[in-house]
């Protein structure tokens, strides 16, 4: 396949970490100088020394709850309903502004297909002069504004059908014949029932683009056998894209606009390659200069680049969420603290917290896999223990690559029955 949306897509490997390492110092200078929230997460940094992926790794990890308390306390502070993280000012850089759940406000810049979704939709096979149904919601949140001006990007018209109102969009469909679909899966699925049910016509849509929900292989299979070529798309509104599914279905493909990490989660420490992790998005979009963003999202980098002939990096997809905080005994426990329990002993590879038990008689048992054939271990970390989570807790040592390779660090096995 030679058939890209730009020629940054199949670039060699090496000539986009050049890029994107170049860039990486400019953009942290300007979240100093335009953010007044990065200015402080990033205050004492070197900007120009931020150039490798082990430079960007010293830096601290902005966490989506962390951006909302900032928020929160921006507002009641002075008014900046952005935390100080926006570089755009209202009217002259900015668009629009939406409200996600919490809620989370994000600004919208002036400048053509804004969060960069064109090349996702591409990808999935939508062209020029081509009809796209768009079932995101137009409604405060972003959702409908980021794949609309993804097609748009790509020359496509587009139909604002929103969300819901199911028998009036098959009637759109019916009348325009629109030649793809932007929405979540499960409206899409709803939408092919309901055709079904009340014998409409709709088989004009032969490809969508999907996102906000997990879309397992087992429904993409579906909407095959239902004529239609479904491709996931993440994005965010805080980053933009930031992966998309291409024709071969092995994993999406990284965007070009962001430089991505997979970290264990509750830290901001990579994780080797294959490993499941939480991710970390740094933007190179100077509107809103996101450095080291946990989504809060769990994947994991996948070996190689994609047969389409894309050379960017690929991950495996969603795989859970990475926030696992789990109350025990009356007391929450972090992710980060398991993470900072491993971290004071240099024999332990990885650690994982099994919670187990019925309700009011919790137990936890602290996997360790480590190397160490060291009886005095398992007390010197039961009392780590107890330290930094206030509970007791059993200490398991377990071989070297033993524990699932899932993201999990907090596991929560008891009985709610």
């Amino acid at each position: 396949m030679t058939d890209f949306y730009d020629a940054q897509e199949n670039r060699t490997p090496a000539e986009r970490e050049a890029s994107q390492m170049a860039a990486l110092p400019r953009q942290v200078a300007h979240a100093q100088a335009r953010s007044a929230a990065l200015a402080a997460i990033l205050h004492g940094v070197d900007a120009s020394a931020v150039n490798s992926r082990v430079a960007l790794a010293s830096l601290p990890v902005t966490r989506k709850h962390e951006l909302l308390e900032q928020q929160k306390a921006s507002r009641e502070k002075n008014g900046d309903a952005f935390g100080g993280f926006s570089a755009l000012v209202r009217g002259r850089t900015m668009s629009r502004i939406f409200a996600s759940p919490g809620p989370i406000y994000e600004p919208e810049g002036n400048e053509a297909d804004y969060w960069r979704t064109g090349r996702a939709l591409y990808a999935a096979g939508f062209r020029a002069g081509e009809l796209v149904h768009n079932s995101f919601s137009y409604h405060m949140t972003p959702g409908a504004f980021i794949l609309e001006a993804g097609a748009l990007a790509v020359g496509c018209t587009v139909f604002p059908a929103g969300t819901g109102q199911t028998e009036q969009q098959l009637e759109a469909i019916r009348d325009l014949r629109p030649d793809a679909f932007t929405g979540t899966p499960s409206f899409l699925r709803i939408l092919l029932e309901k055709a079904t049910e009340t014998g409409a016509n709709i088989g004009c849509m032969g490809k969508a683009s999907v996102g906000g929900e997990a879309c397992p292989p087992s429904l993409t299979a579906w909407f095959k056998e239902r004529g239609v070529d479904v491709y996931q798309t993440y994005a965010t509104a805080d980053l933009g894209l930031v992966a998309y599914e291409t024709a071969s279905r092995q994993g999406l493909v990284l965007d070009e606009g962001v430089v991505v990490e997979i970290v264990r989660p509750g830290t901001g420490d990579p994780v080797p390659e294959g490993e499941v992790g939480e991710l970390v998005v740094t933007t190179l979009n100077p509107a809103y200069p996101l450095i080291r963003f946990g989504t809060g999202d769990l994947s994991a980098m996948l070996p190689g680049t994609c047969p389409t002939g894309r050379t960017a990096p690929r991950i495996k997809g969603w795989m859970g969420r990475a926030d696992q905080t789990t109350k025990i005994k009356g007391m929450f426990v972090h992710p980060g603290q398991v993470a900072e329990i491993a971290r004071r002993f240099p024999e332990v590879h990885k650690a994982r917290l099994v919670v187990s038990g019925e309700m009011a008689n919790d137990q936890m048992c602290l996997q360790v896999e480590t190397s160490a054939d060291n009886d005095g271990l398992s007390g010197q970390i039961e009392a780590a223990v107890r330290e930094i989570t206030k509970l007791r807790s059993q200490v398991q040592l377990v071989p070297l690559g033993s524990l699932p390779n899932d993201g999990k660090v907090i596991e929560d096995a008891r009985s709610y029955r």
